[in-house]
C-alpha cells in the first residue's frame, strides 16, 4: 500500500490522472513502487488512444484514487464480473461471484 494526499492506494485500485505528456487517462493500479513512490497502472481509457492497454509508471502524486462502484443490480454485477476476467484479477471475480450468489439465494426465498 501506498499514500498520496487523497487516499491510501493498493494493487486494484481505479485511478485517474495525467501521463508526463499530459494526455488524461484511466485505469488501474497492476503494482506498487513502495521505494520510488510510483504506481504501475494499465490504463484502460485515454485520450490518446495508443495509452489503452498499456501499463505506465506515475507518481502517486500524479494519480486519484476513483470512488468504489456502488454495484445496485445483476445486469451490473455480470458486467464488473467480465471485467474482473479481461483484467485476470481473479480476488475481484470471486468476491463479485460471491455477491451473484447472494442475490440468487435471495430471489429464491422470497
Amino acid at each position: 500500500m501506498l499514500s498520496n494526499n487523497n487516499s491510501i492506494l493498493k494493487v486494484g485500485d481505479w485511478v485517474k490522472g495525467k501521463s508526463r505528456d499530459g494526455e488524461l487517462f484511466i485505469g488501474y493500479i497492476e503494482s506498487l513502487d513502495i521505494l520510488d513512490e510510483k504506481v504501475n497502472a494499465t490504463i484502460t481509457s485515454s485520450d490518446d488512444e495508443s495509452m489503452v492497454g498499456k501499463i505506465i509508471p506515475i507518481s502517486t502524486n500524479g494519480v486519484k484514487k476513483l470512488p468504489d462502484p456502488k454495484v445496485k443490480n445483476k445486469a451490473q454485477i455480470q458486467n464488473l464480473i467480465d471485467l474482473a476476467l479481461a483484467t485476470g484479477d481473479e480476488e475481484w471475480f470471486l468476491e463479485l461471484s460471491e455477491q451473484l450468489n447472494s442475490m440468487r439465494e435471495l430471489v429464491k426465498g422470497v
